[in-house]
């Protein structure tokens, strides 16, 4: 008998213990189990509209813009206007193949990042924003995570990528989403205030 509660609970800590890859550091007030019920219910939206503001200020130049945020699946199509988007910046496409134009300018390429880096001066990590706007840490690479008292991130490093989320917001599902975040990257500071989140049908598979 005490044998087999010895391998269950064996088994039951392997289990914990493979929900977590090596390469992942959690820290903070938040409960890990809280943090993955809700890191697996959120990594499920992907049918989504934001609508909010986006503030930039690097080196050479700084401003904000009216951002407007379209999620579909794989297929993203962000605007941003006002000072920060030159008149009127849009980026669409998916991973590999993707869209930049503004008054001036229509061009394809496969990447957002370096496209966008070359024609206006600055760039987002669109593939990993599509994450961390969730409030999530990107899959595909090294992080560190630390966990506010609401088991929600607060603070996330990533690819040479520093992010507090000050704030959230709870739609009516239930669903805790961020509202404010301050992206700090290499020669570039961020920040993304979230007025409305709307998940449209579909969002979950």
């Amino acid at each position: 008998m005490i044998q087999r509660l010895v391998l269950l609970a064996a088994i039951v800590l392997l289990g914990a213990c493979q929900s977590f890859s090596a390469r992942d550091q959690l820290t903070g007030e938040g409960s890990p189990a809280l943090w993955q019920q809700h890191r697996q219910h959120t990594a499920r939206l992907s049918a989504w509209e934001i609508s909010g503001k986006l503030a930039m200020r690097s080196q050479a130049q700084s401003g904000s813009g009216v951002l407007f945020w379209l999620q579909r699946q794989d297929y993203f199509d962000i605007r941003v206007s006002g000072p920060l988007g030159q008149g009127s910046t849009r980026l669409t496409g998916r991973t590999g193949e993707v869209r930049l134009t503004t008054p001036q300018l229509d061009l394809h390429a496969s990447s957002a990042e370096q496209l966008m880096h070359e024609q206006l001066g600055w760039s987002l990590p669109v593939d990993n924003l599509l994450w961390w706007v969730r409030g999530l840490p990107a899959p595909d690479s090294k992080y560190q995570l630390r966990l506010n008292e609401n088991s929600l991130a607060q603070h996330l490093e990533q690819d040479g990528w520093q992010l507090d989320f000050v704030r959230y917001q709870s739609l009516p599902d239930g669903t805790r989403l961020p509202e404010r975040i301050q992206l700090q990257g290499p020669y570039l500071q961020l920040t993304l205030l979230v007025k409305q989140w709307q998940l449209r049908p579909g969002t979950q598979p």
